[in-house]
């Protein structure tokens, strides 16, 4: 079928989002097609500054709208453990439990020899940068319980140990082949209640 250009270019742009082929992005199109005009423009603003005023923390590298972010800036955290992610949705998972009170370390991707992607590609040499501050004891390898993930907690430890700080894991409980953002709050809480040395 033929659209007009605005709507197949509406179209292209929703199948550019992960998990939207051409059936979903026609329909969401046809959606926006009867929103209200103020709606639409509220959205289209929502997406724009979305780009322009987010940013990542320049300590912990989490997504913010002011550097450093509110968890780096907060004094009554434990700057004594230090808990490394994979990805920014990961450490609002997290945030979710309420339990933990420490630091964040985002690395914005994990360690995947088949997709081309060696620790210089994610946020390593910043971890290393920030452990040489005596405060931090205890590094918590939270990446995601699948090849990648492991992979590249395997290798930050071997970083960390000659450092001399105490590295663990989350532990049993997260899912293996999951990702941490869709755990529950109670499974990450035991998880990480219950994390062990490695």
């Amino acid at each position: 079928m033929h659209y007009p250009e605005p709507i197949s270019k509406l179209i292209d742009s929703f199948m550019k989002l992960p998990g939207i082929g051409p059936k979903t992005a026609q329909r969401l199109a046809f959606y926006v097609l009867n929103m209200k005009e103020e709606d639409v423009v509220s959205f289209s603003k929502s997406l724009i500054e979305v780009k322009r005023e987010l940013l990542y923390c320049s300590v912990c590298g989490h997504i913010t709208d002011v550097d450093p972010c509110y968890i780096c800036s907060d004094k009554t955290r434990d700057r004594s453990t230090l808990c490394v992610v994979q990805d920014t949705k990961d450490v609002i998972a997290m945030e979710k439990m309420r339990e933990y009170r420490g630091l964040y370390h985002v690395l914005h991707g994990a360690i995947s020899p088949m997709d081309g992607v060696g620790p210089e590609d994610i946020n390593v040499p910043s971890l290393l940068e920030r452990l040489k501050d005596d405060e931090i004891k205890e590094v918590i390898l939270a990446t995601n319980p699948n090849i990648e993930g492991e992979t590249t907690a395997m290798y930050i430890q071997r970083l960390i140990n000659p450092i001399g700080i105490k590295t663990t894991r989350p532990a049993q409980g997260l899912s293996i082949g999951g990702d941490l953002e869709y755990a529950d709050e109670v499974t990450l809480s035991k998880a990480i209640a219950h994390r062990t040395e490695m």
